[in-house]
């Protein structure tokens, strides 16, 4: 595997936009939205007749396009079938400098990650390129994957992000529902929560983002935003979305509110004080009704991090109390 000499980047992920790899004019479309992520898809939203013509023409677009701040990423396919090698080979060798990560779908078994990251170090060598800097993103889709999935998010460095791919899974165990992301009938709770925090667990221990994957019912704008919320609450950083009216939702949802991201500033200022020789080195202090200690000042960090990449400007400021 391959051994990085510097912490892999942070980035945003909020909205996670899915692009067909064969759609010229969707790729070009994709550039002006405002999502965080732009995935081009060499698998299910691709025809196997149209893959090879495909995958030239992402790579026309990753070198050709103007993808600003977006992290940028292609979903090959699974190691089970013909195309996935020349998916990688080809994208790789002709947009590598351009390329964030690939994303690897129905990953079952940590081999399949180390495998595309030794075929990854093999381009890279190969071509010039700087070895190690594209990530990994891995799709879990099927049971296999989720018995497997800390294994899986160990088994390479250049792992960014453990995603959820909702409606292989569902089809994977015989879930009753013909709607991606909706709850089945007749179970009174939600179905989806072992399987999301089994995942997420997984990502944390590792220092990995976890994404949710898709909704499919794409103009139920309100649906999307519950179904995502849920994900939220959890601790989940984003979301794919399908279409460009999701795009702002899942921004939204995934970013925190004013009012907490305000607020958690606060706690990490006030802390920072009251901790210092000015504020008399104290473990644990008041700021206004509420006590602050260490604890306070881990989870303000989760809340001031996800405001800070998403761009939010704080509204209030500390002021240190009298003495």
């Amino acid at each position: 595997m391959t051994r990085l000499s510097a912490e892999r980047p942070l980035r945003p992920r909020r909205s996670c936009l899915a692009v067909p790899g064969s759609n010229p004019r969707f790729l070009e479309k994709a550039q002006q939205l405002p999502a965080d992520q732009v995935f081009l898809d060499l698998e299910d939203a691709c025809a196997p007749l149209a893959k090879p013509e495909a995958r030239h023409t992402i790579v026309k677009f990753l070198n050709e396009g103007d993808w600003g701040t977006k992290t940028r990423v292609v979903r090959v396919n699974d190691w089970t079938t013909e195309w996935t090698y020349r998916d990688v080979v080809t994208v790789v060798e002709g947009a590598g400098p351009n390329l964030d990560c690939v994303m690897l779908p129905k990953v079952q078994d940590a081999r399949q990650i180390t495998a595309l990251d030794l075929l990854l170090t093999q381009i890279e060598k190969t071509m010039g390129f700087e070895v190690g800097r594209i990530g990994i993103e891995a799709q879990i889709e099927n049971a296999a994957g989720l018995v497997n999935v800390d294994a899986i998010a160990a088994a390479s460095p250049r792992l960014e992000t453990i995603v959820f791919g909702p409606a292989d899974f569902m089809a994977s165990i015989n879930m009753r529902t013909l709607v991606v992301g909706e709850q089945p009938a007749g179970y009174p709770a939600d179905a989806y929560h072992y399987i999301l925090m089994r995942i997420l667990m997984a990502a944390r221990m590792h220092d990995l983002q976890a994404i949710d994957g898709p909704y499919l019912q794409i103009r139920d704008v309100d649906g999307f935003r519950e179904v995502a919320g849920r994900a939220a609450a959890l601790g989940y950083d984003g979301k794919w979305v399908l279409h460009p009216g999701q795009v702002d939702a899942a921004n939204e949802v995934f970013s925190p509110s004013q009012e907490d991201f305000d607020h958690a500033e606060l706690i990490l200022d006030a802390y920072a004080w009251h901790t210092s020789d000015a504020g008399g080195r104290k473990g644990s202090a008041m700021l206004g009704d509420e006590m602050i200690d260490e604890a306070s000042r881990k989870m303000a960090l989760v809340v001031s991090g996800k405001g800070r990449a998403a761009g939010m400007s704080r509204t209030s400021t500390f002021t240190p109390p009298e003495a």
